[in-house]
C-alpha cells in the first residue's frame, strides 16, 4: 500500500466520479444500441477523429501505462521494445488493412475471411482464435486492475478484478459499442492529459534534459550504462526479435482493434482514424517510456519491486514522488488521481474487448454458422448479451489465477496469437487469388495452437517464474512465441492451400473482393450519425 487513508478516499471519489459519468453515457446509449448494427459497430456512424480517439483509448491501457513504465523502470532499454512495437504496427494497418477491411466486412474480421471462402469452417476457426486473443488481453487489463487496487485503494486485488469485471459487463450489456466508444473517448483524453502532466513534472526536475534523466536512471539502477543497452530483460536475443515481430505484426490481427474500422462512415474515415491513432498513441508511448526512466531515477528499483515484483507499481510510485512524496498533500492527490485514471483506463479497454469477443460468438458462431445467416437481429443481440456475461465471468476467473504476471507480457502474448493466426488469413484473403478454405483453417489453427502451446511449455508457465510447476525446467526458453508461431501460421496457410484442391468459387470471388476492398462498391452503409 503506497497511499494513506486520505489518499484512498480521494482515489475512491475520483473513481466513483468516472463510474457515474460512464454509466450516464451507457444510459444515454441504450436506445442507440438496440439493433445489431448499433450494438456491434455503433451504426457505422462515427467520424474518423472520434474513432481515432476511441482506438487510442484502447491502446492507452493498463499494459502501456503500468506495464511499459514498469518494465522500463526495472530493465531500461529492453522495455522500449513494447513502445516501439505498439506504434510501428500501425504503419501496416494504414498501408494494407484499414480501408480494405472497412469496405469488405460487416461486423467482425471473419467477414473478410468468409467473403470468398466457405463460411462455416473459417468462421469457427477465426472465432476460436479471436476469443483466445480477447481473453489474454482481458487478463492483462484485469490483472492491472488488481495491481493498482492493492497499491492505492481500500480493496483487495481480487476484489478490484471482480468490480471491474462486473462494470465492463454492464457497459456492454446495456450500451453496446456506442457506450463503449464514448467511454473510451473520455478515458483517452483523461489518460493522455495525466500522462503529459506527469512527464512535464518529471522533466522539469532534470531541466527538461532527457540526457540528464537517462543518466540519473542508469546511475540509480546500479547497472550503469548497461541499463541503457539491450540485454537486461531479454537475455536471449531471439526473445527480443520474437516480441518485436509479435508487436509489429500483431496489431493488424487484433479483433477488438480491427472491428473498430467498421464503426466509421466509410473507408476514408477508416484511414483518418488510423492516422489519429499514430499521432496520439505515438506521443503517449514516448511519454510512458519517459515515466519508466523517471521511476528508475527518482523512486528506485527496490521500492518498485517491494510494491510489485513485476514492476506494475512504477507509474503510481513516481506520481507520489512528483507530488511531494509519502504523506504530502500533493503526492496523495496526484497518486489518487493517477489511480482513478488507471482504473478508468482498464474499464474502457475491457469493455471494447468484451464486445469484440461477444461479436465473434453471437454473429460469427450463432448467426452465421448455427443459423446460417438467417437469425433475426433481436435474437442475435440477445445471444450477444448472454455471451457478454459468460465471457466476462470467464475473464474474471482466469484473471484471479494470473495476478503474478506482468501485464505487458500478457498483451505481448495476445499480439503473438493475432500475428500468427489472424494476420496470415487476412493478408492471404485480400491479396492471394489461389488462397482457399483449407489454407485459412490451417493457418488459423496452426498459429493459435503453436503460440499457446509454446507459452504452456515455456518460462511463463513452467519453472521458477511460471504460473504452474515451478520445479519443472521449461521445454523452451522463449518468453514470447512469435518468432516461431508467426512463420508457422503463414507457412500453414501457404502449404495448406497448395496441397489441397483448388477452390474455383474462392478464386472467382477474389475479384469481387478486390473491387469492394479498393472502391467501396457494395460495402456496408452508415446509419444516421450520432
Amino acid at each position: 500500500m503506497i497511499g494513506s487513508t486520505q489518499g484512498q478516499v480521494l482515489a475512491t471519489l475520483f473513481f466513483l466520479t468516472f463510474i457515474l459519468v460512464s454509466l450516464a453515457l451507457t444510459f444515454w446509449a441504450i436506445r442507440k444500441s438496440k439493433s445489431a448494427s448499433g450494438f456491434y459497430v455503433a451504426g457505422r456512424s462515427l467520424s474518423g477523429w472520434k474513432n481515432g480517439l476511441a482506438i487510442s483509448g484502447d491502446y492507452m491501457s493498463a499494459a502501456s501505462f503500468l506495464g511499459i513504465a514498469g518494465l522500463v523502470s526495472l530493465f531500461g532499454f529492453d522495455g522500449l521494445l513494447y513502445s516501439f512495437g505498439f506504434i510501428v504496427g500501425w504503419i501496416a494497418i494504414v498501408l494494407l488493412v484499414a480501408e480494405p477491411l472497412r469496405n469488405s466486412g460487416k461486423y467482425t474480421m471473419s467477414d473478410v475471411m468468409a467473403f470468398r471462402l466457405r463460411a462455416k469452417p473459417v468462421r469457427l476457426a477465426a472465432a476460436a482464435s479471436s476469443i483466445t486473443i480477447g481473453l489474454f488481453y482481458l487478463l492483462a487489463q484485469l490483472v492491472g486492475a488488481g495491481a493498482i487496487a492493492s497499491l492505492l485503494l481500500p480493496i483487495s486485488p481480487s476484489g478490484a478484478i471482480v468490480i471491474v469485471g462486473c462494470l465492463m459487463v454492464i457497459y456492454v450489456l446495456f450500451g453496446g459499442m456506442v457506450a463503449t466508444t464514448y467511454v473510451q473517448i473520455v478515458k483517452a483524453v483523461l489518460v493522455f492529459g495525466t500522462t503529459a502532466l506527469l512527464a512535464v513534472m518529471l522533466l522539469a526536475q532534470f531541466d527538461f534534459s532527457v540526457d540528464q534523466l537517462l543518466g540519473a536512471a542508469a546511475k540509480a539502477s546500479g547497472k550503469g550504462e548497461a541499463f541503457l543497452q539491450p540485454g537486461l530483460y531479454f537475455t536471449n536475443k531471439l526473445d527480443l526479435i520474437s516480441l518485436g515481430l509479435a508487436l509489429v505484426l500483431g496489431t493488424a490481427g487484433l479483433p477488438h482493434i480491427m472491428m473498430r474500422f467498421y464503426t466509421v462512415t466509410d473507408a476514408q474515415q477508416a484511414r483518418v482514424s488510423a492516422n489519429w491513432v499514430i499521432g496520439i498513441v505515438g506521443l503517449y508511448l514516448v511519454m510512458t517510456t519517459i515515466l519508466g526512466f523517471g521511476a528508475a531515477a527518482l523512486v528506485g528499483q527496490d521500492r518498485i519491486r517491494a510494491a510489485s515484483p513485476s514492476g506494475n507499481s512504477a507509474a503510481p510510485l513516481l506520481a507520489l514522488e512528483l507530488g511531494g512524496g509519502q504523506g504530502s498533500l500533493g503526492g496523495e492527490v496526484l497518486v489518487a488521481f493517477v489511480a482513478a485514471i488507471t482504473f478508468a483506463t482498464i474499464l474502457a479497454v475491457v469493455a471494447g474487448l468484451i464486445i469484440a469477443a461477444t461479436s465473434n460468438i453471437a454473429y460469427d458462431v450463432y448467426s452465421q454458422v448455427i443459423r446460417k445467416g438467417e437469425a433475426d437481429e433481436r435474437s442475435e443481440v440477445k445471444v450477444a448479451k448472454v455471451a457478454t456475461v459468460v465471457v466476462g465471468a470467464a475473464a474474471i476467473v482466469l484473471a484471479l489465477a494470473a495476478q503474478s504476471l506482468n501485464v505487458a507480457f500478457l498483451v505481448g502474448l495476445a499480439f503473438a496469437i493475432a500475428a500468427s493466426a489472424n494476420l496470415p488469413v487476412i493478408l492471404f484473403s485480400l491479396f492471394w487469388k489461389r488462397f482457399n478454405t483449407f489454407g485459412a483453417v490451417a493457418a488459423l489453427l496452426t498459429g493459435l495452437l503453436s503460440a499457446v502451446g509454446l507459452v504452456l511449455v515455456g518460462p511463463a508457465s513452467l519453472g521458477p517464474k511460471g504460473l504452474i510447476l515451478p520445479h519443472v525446467q521449461p521445454w523452451v526458453t522463449l518468453i514470447n512465441p512469435g518468432i516461431v508461431s508467426i512463420p508457422l501460421g503463414f507457412l500453414a496457410g501457404w502449404l495448406g492451400t497448395l496441397l489441397s484442391g483448388r477452390e474455383p468459387n474462392s478464386e472467382r470471388k477474389f475479384h469481387d473482393l478486390q473491387i469492394r476492398a479498393l472502391t467501396g462498391f457494395g460495402s456496408e452503409v452508415s446509419d444516421r450519425a450520432h
